[in-house]
């Protein structure tokens, strides 16, 4: 039975779950919801989760176990000399899924019958069947990859029968659960709660986990790269030349040199810019203007960053190139650090201006108040009532954009050019971590070479940094 059909069999049972509890709760009491426990409704949802919780959990379990066990049946079919000629299990395994899927489509197709697609021998005779119905498979079968993809064909279609039983076994049983437990003193609501509750957490817990995971995989493949390059040429050199031919000199001082420039850069543009922007929407701006304007400088952050890659490609890098760099005798390049920075810093104004006007409207009006009650201004009272009282607020907003900006990739890649160097000159061209991440993985790579594994360790160390501000942002809020 396919996965979907079983989906929606699952949803009209719990359909018929949620309407025959809440008919044997009514029934227990004579059809007067007040002697009931919980609300009739609370029966019949108590009866959809018993029957659709178990159920969705063992077909999930089922699928994520079932091509496990397969593939670890499937690679006796293969022998040792085959798995190191040259052919990996995940290369077998795609050879067998494709030949399964000929199969499929030959029987699908009346080419041949479900018993000549299990006992079908000649490699030959099938390559040129399957390539008379426009599956091409792309080279020779063997006959180790055809028997492997029929035991497939049939371990998959035995497990589509079980996954169905076990599926439709946990429904039922949690159906005749619920049903059972369904009188008018069982306490549906708090059973009905807890679940919820538990869902609740669940769903908290997915960021958790994923930021773990994260960190799991970092850190291995970022240990594995420390045991092929020293780490203190890592931290400390001040050269970045990767070489996939040997030599390389991988150092990450030039990176984040480059990554805290154009990020401080952006920073000097975004701050003030949005700060001032906040205040005047909070303080000053009429609710008309406000309505419109808001929504304007929010519009920015809907944007893809591509968009602003070319803005810095096209407009701004010549602009300040013409106009500044070539006059003053600093730079004729359009890629350079201050337009990748001007760009974040355009890039993250909706972000500070948004987090800060909430902050600054949060601050209780019996304050203001009392300033003006004092004789203050209205920029007074901005000045030393409304921003001391915000401030952790905003500083807290102001390191999440930080964070923003010094993970910011595609600007960076169009607009800054991708020169590795340590320079103060902001007309120059410079590159930021995350920009080597991508070139470092792109491409046909060695994936255990050094030069390849290095971008773990860069993806390490920013993950670091960025945590590291966003813990200290948190600090501040609270």
């Amino acid at each position: 039975m396919p996965v979907i059909f079983l989906l929606t069999l699952i949803i009209v049972l719990a359909i018929a779950a949620f309407q025959l509890c809440r008919n044997r709760a009514l029934a227990s009491v004579q059809g007067n919801p007040r002697d009931l426990h919980s609300l009739p409704n609370s029966y019949g949802w108590h009866g959809v989760i018993m029957v659709a919780l178990p159920a969705f959990i063992g077909l999930a379990a089922w699928l994520i176990i079932q091509p496990m066990v397969i593939e670890s049946r499937i690679a006796s079919f293969f022998t040792a000399e085959t798995l190191t000629a040259g052919s990996s299990l995940d290369l077998l395994m795609s050879d067998v899924r494709r030949v399964a899927g000929g199969l499929d489509a030959a029987v699908a197709n009346g080419a041949m019958s479900a018993e000549d697609a299990a006992n079908f021998a000649a490699t030959a005779d099938l390559r040129a069947k399957l390539a008379d119905l426009g599956v091409a498979l792309g080279s020779d079968v063997s006959p180790q990859t055809l028997a492997a993809a029929q035991a497939y064909r049939g371990l998959t279609a035995t497990g589509a029968i079980l996954r169905t039983a076990l599926t439709l076994a946990l429904a039922l049983a949690g159906f005749a659960i619920a049903y059972r437990a369904t009188t008018k003193d069982f306490r549906a609501r708090n059973r009905v709660e807890l679940v919820v509750q538990g869902l609740l957490i669940a769903a908290s817990s997915i960021a958790i986990l994923t930021t773990l995971g994260i960190v799991a995989s970092m850190l291995t493949e970022t240990a594995s790269f420390f045991g092929k390059y020293p780490f203190q040429d890592f931290f400390f050199s001040l050269t970045w030349s990767p070489n996939f031919k040997g030599g390389s000199d991988l150092g990450i001082l030039p990176l984040l040199w480059g990554t805290l420039y154009i990020s401080f850069i952006a920073m000097i543009v975004a701050v003030p810019i949005g700060l001032f922007a906040a205040i005047y929407l909070a303080e000053y701006a009429s609710q008309a203007a406000r309505g419109w304007i808001k929504p304007l400088i929010e519009l920015i952050a809907g944007i893809p960053t591509v968009v602003f890659g070319l803005f810095a490609l096209v407009t701004v890098g010549p602009f300040l190139r013409d106009y500044l760099a070539q006059p003053l005798g600093l730079g004729d390049s359009g890629a350079s650090a201050l337009t990748a920075g001007l760009v974040i810093g355009i890039l993250n104004i909706p972000f500070i201006s948004s987090l800060s006007d909430d902050i600054i409207n949060s601050v209780p009006q019996s304050l203001r108040d009392g300033s003006y009650a004092l004789g203050a201004t209205p920029s007074e009272t901005v000045r030393q009532v409304v921003l001391p009282a915000a401030l952790p607020g905003i500083m807290g907003a102001v390191l999440m954009a930080a964070s923003r900006a010094i993970g910011e990739t595609m600007i960076v890649t169009m607009g800054a050019g991708a020169a590795a160097k340590l320079s103060l000159n902001p007309f120059e061209a410079m590159t930021t971590i995350t920009v080597k991440i991508v070139s470092q993985l792109t491409g046909d790579t060695d994936f255990a070479a050094p030069e390849t594994l290095v971008a773990f360790a860069l993806g390490m160390t920013l993950f670091v940094i960025t945590l590291i501000l966003n813990v200290v942002a948190l600090l501040i809020v609270r």
